[in-house]
């Protein structure tokens, strides 16, 4: 299963970017869906996920460095999932990865050796 992630490109500290990822190839809308950025130079970061919990409803997850800032809404019509980043800040520079898988349990939805699908990574640069 391939995923496409697109948006990613420059902005100024507190601006916003939307990041986009889809499937042509399976229905996003019962997947664990999870973000996941690499800063140069380091490990990759949980920043957020959104696990089904019914018909159409679904629970979210961030990390610490980003609460509040941003969310991981889905459209199931365009079977996309997005990332939406406000009040960035120049340490969320870093490549992001979408990823999917079809069930993980309780809260191994952080941990990225749990999903089995990946998309190829979309840079985001912020400027102070």
């Amino acid at each position: 299963v391939q995923l496409q992630a697109s948006g990613g490109g420059s902005v100024q500290a507190g601006g916003s970017l939307t990041l986009s990822c889809t499937s042509s190839e399976v229905t996003l809308r019962t997947y664990v869906m999870g973000w996941f950025r690499q800063a140069p130079g380091k490990g990759r970061e949980f920043v957020a996920a959104s696990t089904r919990i019914g018909s159409n409803v679904y629970k979210t997850y961030y990390g610490d460095s980003v609460k509040g800032r941003f969310t991981i809404p889905r459209d199931n019509a365009k079977n996309t999932v997005y990332l939406q980043m406000n009040s960035l800040k120049p340490e969320d520079t870093a490549v992001y990865y979408c990823a999917a898988d079809p069930a993980i349990k309780g809260s191994d939805y952080a941990t990225e050796d749990e999903y089995d699908y990946w998309g190829q990574g979309t840079l985001v640069t912020v400027s102070s």
